[in-house]
């Protein structure tokens, strides 16, 4: 299932239809002009509240509003928003009427009706209050649970990572839980672009873990669950200075990439969340903390390198041997991952290798799926 993130065209479109909509309605119930007319301003106005909402402008201002005390938030937003209804509509009466679209005069046109901005207020009110639930749980499984996929449990097949942040207890120690809340919540928020941007979905936040996963096949095409790893681990390195000058630090995060079949379920009386349960969770939080036993960042299991069609470009694969997970009986085939050091070529041994981020294939053919190799079913990296 795809959804539409904040930036996305389609988000926008649904966004500016059901602001028309509205608008429309508006127009009928209270037999304002022609439809045409209410759908028009409906649009302006919504796209307007929600762009505010979202904080593309005005951002500063919607933060320190947030940090009144909460009657006195609640009557500035309100105000504010308000404002901008009357402001918002204002201009669209200026456009209308400059266009001829509407047979009224101008102050007619530009100036709202003692009806409109408190319908719009509720309007508002309305589609914000959804888009915050769809941001409190997720815009998937919002999604999910709206469609009630998982109303009945479903088998799928997913990869999962699990993302654990080094060091947190021993910054809590130094510095205090509230500061520690703070490094999380800073990172966590590091984590959702790239998660995003390779179509992830974070299911949840334990502690200092976080969880993402995939649909099985979402997830190995392009080896969108790789290329997600080494994105975030770019992310915090990018803004290295903004954390030393926060946190005294630079946060590190080990990794584990596991996937297989997991059932699916909806789940909850008072409060409904999407769960998942079978053996992978828990092979997927074993991995995790290997990567502690074994001095490694990034740790994939062969049931989800064997599927990738190439590691991303710059990424190479070390073969760990197999590993007996603690609570499993049987060993897992581990590999690890990292960014290449220096210009190789790929080694047909029993592991996977990668290829150097800045070495150019000799001719501009498009990287065809490497045979296997003897023993494991390897692959060379190759730009997804």
């Amino acid at each position: 299932m795809r959804t539409m993130s904040y930036g996305s065209p389609a988000f926008w479109i649904v966004m500016a239809a059901v602001s028309a909509g509205f608008g429309a309605l508006h127009g009928v119930l209270f037999h304002d002009g022609p439809t045409l007319v209410g759908t028009i301003y409906g649009t302006c106005v919504g796209v307007l509240m929600i762009a505010y909402e979202r904080g593309l402008f005005l951002a500063a201002y919607s933060r320190r509003l947030r940090q009144l005390p909460t009657l006195a938030y609640f009557a500035a937003a309100e105000i504010s928003m308000a404002v901008l209804i009357v402001v918002a509509m204002s201009a669209t009466g200026v456009v209308i009427w400059a266009l001829g679209i509407a047979d009224k005069p101008f102050l007619e046109a530009v100036t709202p009706k003692l009806h409109t901005v408190p319908f719009a207020l509720a309007v508002s009110a309305l589609i914000v209050t959804v888009l915050r639930v769809r941001d409190l749980i997720g815009s998937e499984t919002f999604a999910s649970l709206i469609l009630g996929r998982y109303h009945r449990p479903v088998s799928e097949e997913r990869v999962f990572l699990f993302l654990d942040l080094v060091g947190s207890t021993a910054y809590a120690e130094r510095h205090g839980d509230l500061a520690a809340q703070e490094l999380l919540k800073a990172v966590f928020a590091a984590i959702a672009e790239p998660v995003r941007r390779h179509r992830g979905q974070v299911d949840d936040y334990i502690g200092d873990q976080v969880i993402v996963s995939w649909p099985l096949a979402r997830g190995i095409e392009r080896a969108r669950c790789v290329a997600c790893v080494f994105a975030i681990h770019r992310a915090l390195e990018r803004d290295r200075e903004r954390w030393l000058a926060r946190f005294g630090l630079v946060p590190e995060l080990r990794a584990a990439l596991h996937g297989g079949s997991v059932v699916t379920a909806e789940v909850g009386v008072d409060r409904h969340k999407i769960a998942y349960f079978g053996d992978v969770m828990n092979a997927t939080a074993r991995l995790e903390g290997l990567c502690r036993e074994t001095g490694r960042s990034v740790l994939v299991s062969d049931a989800v390198l064997a599927r990738l069609p190439a590691l991303p470009e710059g990424i190479e694969a070390e073969a760990l041997g197999d590993h007996r997970l603690r609570g499993r009986s049987e060993t897992m085939a581990v590999h690890a991952l990292a960014q290449a050091r220096a210009p190789v070529t790929a080694v047909s041994s029993g592991h996977r290798t990668g290829v150097v981020a800045d070495r150019k294939p000799d001719h501009a053919a498009r990287p065809t799926r490497p045979q296997a190799a003897a023993g494991v079913p390897g692959r060379s990296a190759a730009s997804a």
